[in-house]
């Protein structure tokens, strides 16, 4: 059963061999779109993101730059921090897999595991994708001409004694799973054609190895089998229930809530397979332990594709046209970070198609949507207000109630957050800006700088102009999740910074309530400023 009232989003966590890029920051900054909305909701919300540090990879790169795992792991999560903190993402926790409390929840769910028969030692023969840090089967080897399909290259074969988990046994329980939640309406994954790929594959699943023989010291052991090490992705997965799964008496607080609200994950379809069959299998398997009963399954895994070059080419660092942290940091330093959140937002490839990362779209729809529309806007608005009422906001007549502006302010918000819900982000940000051109409609059919020029004119002009700040007040509540800078420096500017304060100080906000018409006061002055989108002009 789902809690309203809760909402918990994640991100995979990264791998620590190298510094975050942009897959990582897309995944991240949607993520925290998805939360800022439900924050202004009003919904309690928890964001989980961070880093997995015990791949061999980690380790064989560690040796490569003459350092221990340990040493290079913690200087390249704290260049995730680093950089997730300049982009203002606001997740709740930061994961490392080399942290004492993620370790040991970690051995306790595989102890779980191993007391109910579900794990159990067995010996391993078959492909293995270096790569990827994953066994793959037979006939998906022979389909790729015995090559990973993410990377390209051979796949190694392997003879090893390892642990393995019952995957087999959850098949069944799996499909049931994905039924169900068709038929409620909530999909367990989405898209709607990654779920019929993961559906067909769980058909044919058989029993995987969850540990490796020999790392070197570098990772989570098998409990009772000091020379296994659990296998990278079966320890990173647990990291979504490690970190919640806290009581009232630990220094986190009762996060377990959290949990049994339904987690959403947001992931990319290189790793689908792990969370749409493995994931749920094992969690479905520790329910039936002894004190994880209350463990549910999430509510969805959101699984997006890839951003490519402008010339479609998949981004790499090979190819030279990937896009790394300083790449990233000139983008802000040239549009503002509102910019590349709305871009990453509204155009990311949330859905089955990749999306090519341009230059060119970019600054387009910097111009269009947030120059041209949202920024112009305002500052037309607020140019009148300084120009005929003296800054400050003028009265609106009595018999104004009929006017198109006050009864459209009431249509915004389903479609807002129907879209919302449906983690829609481009059809949400236009819904977020919808307001805004029924605005500038609104101006050029009414033409208030026209009347202006006859006094008699300006109490008309005067509702004009205050039903216009209006709905800017109503899209900035909408557009906030975005363009969170943007719209607080906005608020400051119309009276309405207490919004902000709210936010900050509560963890929540309250958009039904703050949504509806008539939250601004006559003679509040308004400041006019300066554009809060300058208008882009390639040098």
């Amino acid at each position: 059963m789902t809690d309203s009232r809760r909402f918990y989003v994640t991100t995979p966590i990264y791998y620590v061999n190298d510094r975050p890029h942009l897959g990582h920051v897309y995944t991240t900054m949607v993520a925290d779109v998805v939360a800022r909305f439900h924050r202004l909701r009003g919904d309690e919300t928890f964001f989980l993101t961070g880093v997995d540090e015990h791949a061999a990879k980690v380790s064989e790169k560690a040796a490569e730059m003459g350092m221990t795992p340990q040493a290079w792991a913690d200087q390249n999560a704290a260049a995730f921090r680093e950089v997730f903190e300049r982009l203002e993402m606001t997740n709740d926790d930061f994961v490392r897999t080399s942290a004492p409390r993620h370790k040991e929840r970690v051995t306790q769910y595989v102890q779980a595991l191993l007391d109910s028969g579900d794990v159990y030692e067995g010996d391993y023969e078959g492909w293995y994708d270096a790569g990827q840090e994953e066994y793959v089967p037979e006939n998906k080897a022979a389909q790729n001409d015995f090559k990973s399909e993410v990377n390209g290259k051979l796949l190694v074969r392997k003879t090893e004694k390892n642990y393995f988990f019952k995957l087999s046994a959850y098949r069944d329980p799996l499909l049931c799973v994905y039924a169900e939640r068709d038929e409620s309406g909530v999909p367990f994954v989405q898209p709607e054609a990654r779920k019929n790929e993961i559906v067909n594959r769980i058909k044919e699943m058989e029993d995987v190895p969850i540990s490796r023989s020999g790392t070197g010291g570098w990772g989570i052991p098998v409990p009772g089998a000091a020379d296994q090490t659990i296998y990278v992705w079966i320890d990173a997965l647990f990291n979504y229930l490690a970190h919640v799964d806290t009581g009232a008496d630990s220094e986190w607080g009762d996060r377990r809530p959290f949990w049994r609200a339904g987690a959403v994950h947001f992931i990319a379809k290189d790793i689908l397979w792990f969370h749409a069959a493995i994931w749920p299998a094992l969690l479905l398997a520790l329910q039936k332990c002894k004190g994880y009963e209350w463990v549910n399954l999430p509510r969805q895994v959101y699984c997006h594709s890839y951003w490519v070059s402008d010339t479609g080419a998949k981004m790499s660092k090979s190819l030279g046209n990937f896009l790394d942290p300083a790449a990233i940091d000139n983008y802000v330093s040239t549009f503002g970070l509102d910019a590349l959140r709305y871009f990453l937002a509204t155009r990311g490839p949330l859905g089955v198609s990749d999306s090519a990362f341009s230059p060119d779209l970019f600054s387009e729809v910097y111009n269009s949507d947030l120059a041209n529309t949202f920024g112009n806007c305002c500052s037309r608005v607020a140019n009148m207000i300084g120009k005929y009422f003296d800054g400050h906001l003028p009265e609106p007549s009595p018999d104004s109630n009929g006017n198109a502006m006050r009864f459209a302010a009431a249509d915004y918000l389903p479609d807002y957050t129907t879209h919302f819900e449906t983690l829609d982000l481009g059809r949400a940000g236009e819904a977020a800006l919808r307001p805004v051109r029924d605005v500038d409609a609104f101006i050029e059919r009414t033409q208030p700088f026209r009347l202006a020029k006859d006094p008699e004119n300006l109490p008309t002009v005067g509702t004009i102009l205050f039903e216009c700040a209006e709905a800017l007040r109503i899209a900035s509540l909408l557009l906030w999740p975005f363009l969170p800078d943007a719209c607080e420096l906005f608020w400051n500017r119309i009276g309405c910074s207490s919004y902000a304060a709210d936010l900050r100080d509560q963890g929540v906000g309250n958009l039904a309530d703050w949504s509806k018409w008539g939250g601004l006061q006559a003679e509040t002055p308004i400041e006019k400023g300066n554009p809060l989108f300058p208008r882009y002009e390639e040098e």
